[in-house]
């Protein structure tokens, strides 16, 4: 497999890291560091390509904080230099990592995603018996880093590009300097998503498996029967402790079809896609505080709108119609916000 070169002059090129620096800023220009940055671009992005080429960055400064989503996570915030210095790399990088993936994973892809992955999971459940769906334990804290840098040695080539994806890997200061990456961070998503290819090219050229799914590290593949669903999960499961240290959560789901499953945050059935009740939840939460802060004049209307697409998005082709007027019925105000919006979707 061809290697692709990308020297440090590229990835330093003004333009290559002024658009880096408006792609990072988007929908956070009144942050304190981001406008910090953005109020002296040209001499920020100077000192940056001159670090670039003296490999002296990333800076490795970042912020941390946990969420709960359900689960408890810690989130890693780049400092917003490094987040610049990610887009610029991404932008050259992206391609060649593009084209190491298979058609059917999902994750951090131009033109696919999550909602264009639940559209194949439900075309499959429609056309093969049985499945099995699985997910990696603590998957970001388990990556490996001389596994990964050895993969983009095999993908990427150039002694001083793969030196900074090196740092970049190692300086998420996480609890184990050999394994694990910070989630949030750009660079982090891609590096993972490319981490279990191969697991994708396994279970695809396995000949029980009639079809896959991968988005990030949620598996889900069909087989003929049950026999075969559960031999290709053990297979699985050795071959991803063997090429990659990672384990198989003991959560597993081998069942018909018809049985549907959920994933990525839908119920998706053979005939039908809703909502999970933890997007519903967060749904009714959000319209909570669009109203709350449209009634105390807090935003304005046209504000309140865009909120309220971006909150119907979260919703898209599912079928919560029924549920939507129900939680918009009861206030006038609402159900006009709603209607002028983005309309009765269901």
């Amino acid at each position: 497999m061809q290697r692709e070169a990308i020297p440090l002059e590229q990835i330093a090129d003004h333009e290559n890291l002024l658009r880096a620096s408006w792609k990072a800023a988007r929908g956070k220009q009144n942050r304190p560091a981001v406008a910090r940055f953005m109020n002296d671009l040209e001499g920020r992005l100077n000192h940056l390509a001159d670090a670039i080429l003296q490999e002296q960055v990333p800076l490795g400064r970042c912020r941390r904080f946990i969420i709960h989503d359900p689960k408890r996570r810690e989130i890693t915030a780049a400092c917003f230099a490094d987040r610049v210095l990610h887009h610029a790399i991404m932008n050259l990088a992206e391609p060649r990592f593009e084209r190491m993936l298979v058609e059917s994973s999902f994750a951090c892809r131009p033109g696919k995603g999550v909602h264009a992955a639940i559209i194949v999971v439900q075309n499959n459940l429609r056309r093969y018996p049985w499945l099995v769906q699985v997910d990696i334990q603590s998957y970001f804290p388990s990556i490996d880093h001389a596994i990964l840098n050895n993969l983009l040695s095999t993908r990427f080539k150039g002694t001083a590009f793969l030196r900074l994806l090196e740092r970049i890997i190692a300086s998420g200061e996480l609890k184990s300097n050999t394994c694990g990456l910070p989630i949030g961070s750009l660079t982090s998503q891609h590096f993972a998503n490319a981490y279990l290819d191969n697991a994708d090219r396994f279970l695809l050229n396995h000949a029980s498996v009639c079809a896959h799914v991968r988005y990030m590290d949620d598996i889900v593949w069909w087989c003929r029967s049950r026999q075969e669903a559960t031999e290709t999960l053990q297979l699985l499961r050795d071959f991803v402790w063997q090429s990659r240290k990672l384990t198989v959560k003991s959560t597993v789901q081998i069942r018909q079809s018809h049985q549907g499953l959920c994933f990525c945050g839908f119920r998706v059935r053979q005939g039908v896609v809703l909502p999970s009740s933890r997007k519903l939840s967060r749904y009714r939460a959000g319209l909570r505080r669009i109203n709350t802060a449209l009634a105390d004049a807090a935003v304005s209307e046209q504000h309140s709108q865009r909120a309220y697409d971006n909150l119907l998005a979260t919703l898209n082709a599912t079928q919560s119609l029924t549920f939507r007027q129900r939680l918009l019925g009861n206030d006038d105000t609402e159900i006009d916000l709603y209607n002028i919006g983005s309309g009765c979707r269901s």
